[in-house]
């Protein structure tokens, strides 16, 4: 058969190419997105491939396995270009068991759980742990937790209907978690955060402007934008029926140390934080922690720091959900290439945050 490969010839050094970085790290998040060839073996593969690495210079890239099989090349017997790699099938059947967790009245058992997606119990707890960063237990609970807030957020629910709806057997069970999971008492979150104080202050720093929050339990808000009117409607949206408490001159030596803390991030921060996210967020926000100024860390880093190198997407989806900015640094979090990916406050302050840094 002959091949008409109009891709990268040993002219065009593959390593250029962002994809071959990918085919080095086999990384399976790019499964999907393109296949590579080799000219020396005549085969294509999922980045992912376990396969020995190939010669860059006899790699080239296509965007299907259509494109790659048009130029002449045959499918990978070991990584399955065409069909779901091993990796996907599992997460297939995880996607499954989260389902089923959802859709149940009682959490369902490990050992019942494996036997309905068709795994041992021991693999099958390490693959969810894996892929998800979460134990099938504390899945559950993360379940009842979201369900618990849409409850709450039901005005006409009672408390008590609303621990019942959200599937907690016991009232006395779901007390013993709650304040940790809301960050107040669940009677304060269905009010809206009725009758607890939070004090906060609007000023301006070196990256515009910058709203700090703060409740009885530590600071609950750092957030940064061009115009302080939305962070402030941002802050009455998520406690609509708090005492919000402004202009308090004992609450500006704070708003200062952390406008200090992002004008020379050298001196360091130390505060006490109300940090409100499920098991893994919380997880995730203390490896943060851990990242020293002027260092910076991958998603996958710090998918392996907590224990599940696996689940970097949801290491992304952690530090997208985090609400105190600086504090808690996820502007020091980067794609596995060095490049910068999404924040929340705008990829042009997290590039300020990461420049003043690294010049401490």
């Amino acid at each position: 058969m002959t091949r008409t490969d109009t891709t990268p010839t040993r002219s065009d050094p593959t390593p250029t190419d962002p994809r071959w970085q990918k085919v080095v790290a086999r990384d399976a998040s790019a499964d999907g997105t393109f296949v590579y060839a080799v000219r020396s073996t005549g085969v294509y593969c999922r980045p992912s491939c376990p396969s020995r690495r190939a010669n860059p210079a006899n790699v080239s890239f296509h965007d299907s396995p259509e494109q790659a099989e048009a130029a002449g090349f045959r499918p990978c017997l070991r990584c399955h270009p065409k069909g779901q790699s091993p990796a996907q099938a599992t997460a297939t059947l995880i996607a499954e068991a989260c389902r089923l967790i959802e859709a149940a009245e009682d959490a369902p058992s490990l050992d019942r759980l494996a036997e309905r997606i068709g795994l041992s119990p021991w693999h099958f707890h390490r693959q969810f742990r894996a892929i998800t960063g979460l134990t099938p237990r504390q899945w559950a609970a993360a379940h009842r937790a979201r369900k618990l807030r849409g409850e709450l957020e039901d005005r006409g629910a009672t408390v008590t209907r609303a621990i019942h709806g959200a599937g907690f057997n016991s009232s006395s069970r779901f007390y013993e978690q709650a304040d940790g999971r809301l960050g107040m008492t669940p009677r304060a979150w269905r009010k809206g955060g009725q009758d607890m104080d939070i004090r906060f202050a609007v000023a301006e720093c070196a990256l515009g402007a910058i709203l700090v929050a703060e409740s009885a339990r530590g600071i609950c808000a750092i957030s940064l934008g061009d115009d302080p009117e939305p962070l402030v409607r941002e802050l009455q949206d998520r406690f609509p029926r708090a005492n919000l408490i402004g202009d308090d001159p004992d609450f500006d030596a704070r708003v200062a140390q952390v406008i200090g803390f992002v004008e020379a991030p050298g001196i360091g921060l130390s505060l006490p934080l109300d940090i409100q996210g499920t098991a893994f967020q919380e997880r995730v926000w203390q490896a943060l922690r851990q990242i020293p100024a002027g260092q910076s860390a991958s998603y996958a880093e710090i998918a392996a720091a907590i224990g599940t190198p696996r689940a970097i997407r949801a290491v992304a989806g952690a530090c997208a959900a985090n609400r105190i900015a600086v504090a808690i640094p996820c502007h020091r979090v980067l794609r596995t290439d060095g490049s910068l990916s999404g924040y929340r406050w705008g990829v042009a302050r997290k590039r300020a945050l990461l420049d003043r840094e690294a010049g401490a």
